[in-house]
């Protein structure tokens, strides 16, 4: 019957097919989180950032160390743009100068933490009975302990060591990043391990283990890559957590000296003028909050871009 026959569009009808591709995880995840405006604009700014420390030191050309006695504790002008300190040391040289290096501290804790939080987790979430239980009962006992503390106890044995074994900058940031780094692990590992559990009992995983794979396989190429979601988010808050807790060591008077400025150790140096060169304090403390500030709110963005459930 001829109305019962069904004409298969032409080419040029306007119809185009789906491609797999064109919904794929990563896609989705990207148009995701370019609908969350707030974490894209804070990209943005971060980037600007990130950009300022490392291309400011070419620019400016004024060395972090350089004393000015005459020039004590000035605002804001031509010649100094953020003001002097109270040796009259320039602070836009000093804050993009220690920006560099609070930032490197960022990313360098997170890494340790997301290495050591990844490989826990994993192994716990793949490993039934007592290694199961054994590693979390660890990291139980690393979230006992008291942080600030533990950070103090750690410098006092292990600082003079460093700075005779690879000298006094190397040395406090070595033992700066690993201090950080190493106490926050533990939610990153326990986040991977209930990711894990989910994930090994997918339908997925078991047809990968019918078929074969290895334990090795199945974790590189089935699990992993499938957690990598939430991690990516946790990695974002370990960045923002390690420069607070940089910080705080700085403002404490531990970390690095005083010739070698980072955004703490400035805010530090500052606290004791704080009635009559605001300025002194002014920026880095600033610059610490707008870097955190907007790290929380991409991972917020990135939360929200790797969560199939939610509908931007």
């Amino acid at each position: 019957m001829a109305g019962s026959t069904l004409a298969s569009p032409s080419p040029d009808s306007g119809a185009v097919a789906a491609t797999p591709s064109a919904h794929s995880p990563r896609r989705e995840a990207w148009r995701r989180f370019k609908r969350h405006k707030l974490a894209v604009l804070c990209t943005f700014v971060l980037s600007f950032i990130v950009l300022a420390v490392l291309l400011g030191p070419w620019l400016w050309r004024v060395p972090i160390n350089e004393i000015d006695f005459m020039a004590r504790m000035q605002g804001p002008s031509l010649q100094h743009p953020l003001g002097t300190d109270d040796l009259g040391q320039d602070l836009l040289a000093r804050v993009l100068y220690g920006g560099r290096i609070s930032l490197a501290v960022g990313l360098c804790a997170m890494l340790i933490a997301i290495s050591v939080g990844v490989f826990v987790g994993a192994v716990a979430g793949m490993s039934k009975g007592p290694v199961d239980v054994f590693l979390m009962w660890l990291t139980d006992l690393f979230l006992s302990l008291p942080q600030l503390p533990l950070l103090l106890l750690i410098f006092y044995l292990f600082n003079d060591k460093l700075k005779k074994w690879v000298g006094p900058e190397m040395g406090v940031f070595i033992l700066v990043v690993a201090v950080i780094g190493g106490l926050r692990w533990m939610p990153v590992a326990r986040l991977v391990r209930a990711q894990f559990l989910s994930l090994r009992e997918k339908e997925f995983v078991e047809a990968a283990r019918a078929l074969g794979a290895s334990t090795w396989r199945q974790v590189t190429v089935h699990i992993l890559p499938n957690a990598m979601g939430p991690v990516i988010v946790a990695a974002t808050i370990d960045v923002a957590a390690a420069i607070i807790a940089e910080s705080t060591l700085s403002f404490l008077g531990l970390g690095f000296p005083p010739d070698i400025p980072t955004w703490g150790r400035i805010l530090f140096d500052a606290k004791d003028h704080m009635d009559v060169a605001v300025h002194w304090a002014l920026f880095p403390g600033s610059l610490i909050f707008i870097t955190v500030l907007t790290i929380n709110y991409i991972g917020d963005g990135l939360r929200d871009a790797y969560d199939p459930r939610r509908v931007l």
